[in-house]
């Protein structure tokens, strides 16, 4: 699905640049019409020499004056309009890609969302569309301008004298050779820089970083030397480019600028007039012209840079756009209960991999299932399979009979809520993040569900439920945030709750909060745990075990031990980090021993 701005998901510049088309060539038509006007008030001179030399009345001059000053203006107001036509069209594309990107974000599977991460995304949406913002704004209408000029200064001077005129286009064509010389390596040495870039950008990051642990563990010099290496290779890359390019690029470079055209010009028309087979007006023709027809070929080896650097924000946003949309049936259908069933589940990662594999379980309303397993082993995907992050490959996932496939993402968004292990707030206030799970909140539900998940310090806060959270919550600590999060559950009140174990990284005292506030949240719902602290899990209904993307057991707490499975083998690693502990004493006397007996 495309947003209706797009036929198609664009993967090209000009694609991206289609719904405002008919402003960007009214700004190149405009730019186009000022560098023609411009041209013209440059050929009035010649007449205008003329009518001095040959002591013409003085209403033939200022005839010729007023077209020149007719032309200035009419160059000068076009291009005005031209930019003004351009920046509005810019404008216009940056809402529109805008749109279109968040509308299909909304509608991809979270999963999309979750695995291209954040950092990309806002490039995407921020970074790359304010580039193509300044492109259209600022570069559409240079070509009107770049190629009207040499098109209209070549076809004057022609008209003038067809013999100077090839002498001026013979420049142009050795001047564009060496170009092509300097950059026939190009994209092969792009590359190479840019890798080379990517590196110390990376080298320096991690040097910075980790100075407090290079300079705790070492004196740094090992550290320094890698950077050191590392900007080595970068110089030596800056050198061999500049070394295939220097000469071939700056000689074709020296072609382009408008003083060797015009000194080749003026000895050529000089040596013509003094043969008598040119009149100084027209030499003048092309004095006047030969340096603006060289400096309009500038700006279309700058233009083929833009073009190039614009394409690649093109891709990555017609990447996104081309992503499928989750499919919505047309029909949305309301499950009976909110129990859970996967039959024969199989899911795969992005690139192939096997996440998920034939995976059956019954989740009955009301109870609490724990989902446990090594690192890598699913169950978070799996968790996340439940409301509908991805569509699984095989099988189904049905709530209340009914599959997840066949309620549209309004009806089960109703359904489930999800408690995230990394919290995120909006740069709002608390009150309105609360809200987030029911946007028609009273005061009084909003107070009732901080209460219940233990928020009772909001009220401390210099502005209370109006206290702005700042960017991501950074203003808050990590147990508001997390208890924050649970509030918004709370208040939106769905029957399934899936919870990505929330005291993770949490402290003694915000822990026993969170525990609380998770026991207001899953009173008499069904309620999906992924454990990462197998003791928070021990009364559950069911426990879940995966390994390696497949469920190896189910059952109760005492059952799995028995089993002497992967549970149980878990389960001791637990006890074993549980009772870990720094053994400074008994190091400390046997020392004391040692010395003792060595004396």
């Amino acid at each position: 699905m495309t947003h209706s701005a797009f036929s198609k998901p664009p993967t090209k510049i000009w694609d991206v640049m289609a719904p405002v088309k008919g402003r960007i060539v009214g700004a190149i038509a405009l730019s186009a019409l000022s560098s023609i006007a411009g041209i013209g008030s440059l050929l009035t001179i010649p007449p205008i020499a003329a009518a001095l030399l040959s002591e013409l009345p003085p209403a033939q001059i200022w005839q010729w004056i007023a077209i020149a000053l007719g032309m200035v203006a009419i160059a000068f107001t076009a291009r005005v309009f031209a930019f003004h036509v351009s920046h509005i069209a810019a404008f216009k594309l940056e809402v529109i890609l805008r749109t279109a990107l968040t509308t299909h974000l909304a509608q991809v599977p979270l999963g999309y969302i979750i695995t291209t991460g954040s950092g990309a995304i806002k490039k995407i949406v921020q970074d790359d569309v304010k580039s193509l913002h300044a492109f259209v704004a600022d570069s559409t209408p240079l070509f009107g301008q770049a190629y009207t000029i040499p098109v209209v200064s070549l076809i004057a001077m022609f008209v003038a004298d067809w013999r100077l005129g090839l002498v001026t286009l013979a420049v142009l064509p050795v001047g564009m050779i060496f170009i092509r010389l300097a950059l026939r390596d190009y994209a092969e040495q792009r590359d190479a820089y840019d890798r080379a870039n990517e590196q110390i950008n990376s080298v320096i990051i991690e040097f910075v970083q980790g100075m407090q642990v290079v300079r705790t563990f070492s004196d740094g010099s090992s550290s320094f030397a890698r950077f050191q290496n590392t900007l080595d290779t970068f110089t030596q890359k800056l050198r061999e480019w500049n070394e295939k390019t220097q000469t071939s690029g700056r000689f074709g470079t020296l072609l382009f600028e408008p003083l060797p055209t015009l000194l080749i010009v003026s000895a050529v028309g000089a040596w013509f007039m003094m043969q008598e087979t040119l009149s100084f007006p027209r030499l003048l023709v092309f004095l006047l012209l030969a340096p603006r027809l060289c400096g309009a070929f500038k700006p279309i080896f700058t233009l083929s840079y833009f073009i190039n650097q614009a394409n690649a924000g093109a891709l990555r946003i017609g990447s996104v756009l081309a992503e499928p949309a989750l499919p919505q049936p047309e029909h949305s259908q309301q499950p009976a209960n909110a129990s859970i069933t996967l039959r024969n589940v199989t899911c795969s990662y992005s690139d192939g991999r096997p996440a998920l594999q034939d995976i059956s379980l019954d989740l009955p309303a009301g109870t609490v299932t724990a989902l446990v397993g090594p690192s890598g082993a699913g169950k978070t995907t799996l968790a996340r399979l439940i409301p509908r992050f991805w569509d699984v490959d095989h099988g189904s996932i049905e709530i209340g009979g009914v599959d997840v496939r066949q309620m549209n993402s309004d009806t089960l968004m109703s359904w489930v809520s999800f408690v995230f292990q990394d919290t995120f707030l909006l740069h709002d206030t608390i009150r309105n993040n609360i809200k987030l799970g029911k946007p028609n909140a009273t005061d009084a539900e909003i107070v009732a569900a901080a209460s219940a998940a233990q928020a009772h310090d909001i009220l401390t806060l210099p502005n209370g439920y109006d206290t702005i959270a700042g960017e991501r919550g950074t203003r808050l600590s990590g147990g508001q945030r997390q208890r924050i999060t649970i509030a918004r559950a709370i208040l939106q009140d769905n029957p399934i709750v899936v919870l990505d174990e929330a005291t993770a990284f949490a402290d003694p005292e915000n822990e026993a909060l969170i525990q609380q506030a998770i026991a207001s949240l899953t009173t008499g719902k069904t309620l999906i745990v992924v454990a990462h602290r197998l003791a928070t899990i021990m009364s559950a209904d069911q426990i879940a075990v995966l390994d390696r993307g497949r469920l190896v057991e189910c059952g109760k707490h005492n059952e799995l031990l028995a089993n002497d499975g992967v549970y149980a083998r878990l389960w001791l690693r637990h006890q074993q980090a549980q009772n870990w502990e720094l053994k400074v004493r008994s190091h400390q006397s046997a020392a004391r021993s040692a010395i003792a007996n060595f004396s």
